[in-house]
């Protein structure tokens, strides 16, 4: 094992962990009640929390594939089950190019595997279209954490297997073996630096999570959020899903102190960032929805942390009110790498709110927010919208040529008083209006807003 005296990199690492409907509320740094996340909130302790970081689309396949390029949904993966274009470079073909080496561990749900195909765990993803990732060892979708498969490789070293426990676990456990990996190559004078990206499905549904975790929640316990209405049938399956979901994100939590360890331990911590972050949020009975595809808050809001890397010294830490969207992942992680981030991607970099030297950039003055194409499941919006959200603390939202929703996030963080069909707040809404057209023109989506 190396230690924090050895030779660093030229180049800082960066890590990824990110799970899947992991709302940004649910955590404790958020002050949620019914969760314990240490290892988290010392993150964000010893980073930057983004408490304004939103999903830009609500919507696993979409969002994944605006993580990977900085670009806008509607031109990269619009949809559920819609492939990754092989063609369309990504933050990995970035890194590569700067000399890094990249890894992808867990769920990639990229490949447009459609569920009326067969199981999606048992799908192979060709090696063309693992995004550039040098190492791959994933799947393209799975529902079940204690059958989870796995595939990589290629040619005769091609393989795929089921993990032999629970799947947040065991994909930690691949993440810190490649970690040793690297620890061992440093000490042998390979100071190549490496980003690696380390996705789980949980706390995804369904809201199952090892004895140890699960034994400190039940429904009973759960205190629901005050904009959860008082509907029998709803407060049930909120309270019932919510334990469940609670155990999975403290399961995922102490996964992540393992990680944090693992990098102490190989004497990488003052040579990596960490960050850490979710593809969407769970509505869990909040306005009576459930799951995601909505604008509400439970749905978009997601965590977003920038942490490690030697923390303390020369790097801004607190909570910043900066709007972090979702294409701004990829070009935040060059800057941090000192890469300015290429043409194609759309995102703004803001590195610079973890580190002062970086060049400061016109921060946004509002998140754009979208659903292309509605997956027409159960629990699920089923109408195509448009929305942002302003860094004066507005929300609104529109169907096709009419408003649907609009909040004064400020006095109304609960979303309570939908203000979209309110005269007294027609210059609000105009303005709001005239900024969400801007945002279509200028990311060249299509979409038919109402004339104000």
């Amino acid at each position: 094992m190396s230690t924090a005296s050895s030779k660093t990199s030229k180049k800082p690492n960066v890590i990824w962990i990110f799970g899947d409907q992991h709302r940004g509320q649910a955590l404790g740094c958020s002050g949620d009640p019914n969760v314990h996340t240490p290892n988290i909130d010392n993150m964000a302790a010893s980073g930057v929390h983004f408490a304004n970081a939103v999903s830009g689309i609500p919507l696993c396949c979409p969002y994944r594939g605006s993580l990977l390029t900085g670009r806008y949904p509607h031109l990269v993966v619009p949809g559920h089950e819609h492939r990754l274009p092989p063609e369309q470079p990504t933050i990995a073909h970035v890194l590569n190019d700067a000399g890094y080496h990249t890894a992808y561990f867990g769920k990639w749900h990229l490949d447009g595997h459609h569920e009326r195909e067969g199981r999606a765990a048992h799908h192979t993803v060709p090696p063309n279209r693992r995004g550039g990732f040098q190492h791959w060892i994933g799947y393209e979708n799975n529902n079940s954490q204690w059958d989870c498969w796995v595939h990589g490789g290629e040619g005769e070293e091609a393989f795929h297997y089921r993990l032999p426990g629970y799947e947040t676990d065991e994909l930690t456990n691949l993440l810190i073996a490649y970690l040793d990996e690297q620890s061992k190559r440093k000490d042998e004078g390979n100071d190549r630096p490496f980003f690696a990206v380390l996705s789980v499905q949980p706390p995804h549904d369904p809201y199952l999570a090892p004895e140890r975790f699960r034994q400190n929640h039940n429904a009973a316990g759960v205190q629901l959020r005050p904009n959860v209405p008082n509907v029998p049938r709803v407060q049930e399956q909120a309270r019932k899903e919510l334990a469940g979901y609670y155990a999975m994100i403290e399961n995922w939590d102490w996964n992540i102190g393992r990680i944090l360890d693992a990098l102490q331990g190989c004497g990488l911590a003052d040579d990596t960032h960490v960050i850490f972050f979710s593809d969407h949020g769970d509505m869990h009975g909040s306005h009576g929805q459930f799951r995601k595809t909505c604008p509400w808050e439970e749905a978009i809001r997601v965590p977003m942390i920038i942490s490690g890397e030697k923390s303390f010294y020369g790097r801004r830490t607190g909570k910043s009110n900066v709007l972090f969207n979702h294409v701004d992942v990829a070009p935040t992680t060059l800057g941090l790498c000192g890469i300015d981030k290429p043409d194609w991607m759309q995102g703004t970099d803001l590195s610079s709110q973890r580190l002062p030297g970086r060049p400061a950039v016109s921060l946004p003055d509002s998140a754009y927010l979208q659903l292309v194409v509605p997956t027409g499941h159960g629990n699920s919006v089923d109408r195509a919208w448009r929305g942002i959200v302003t860094d004066d603390g507005w929300k609104y939202v529109c169907m096709e040529n009419t408003p649907w929703l609009m909040f004064n996030l400020k006095e109304d963080p609960y979303e309570q008083v939908n203000l979209a069909h309110n005269t007294v707040f027609a210059g609000e809404r105009k303005r709001l209006n005239d900024r969400l057209r801007q945002w279509v023109a200028d990311t060249g989506d299509r979409f038919d807003l109402p004339e104000l």
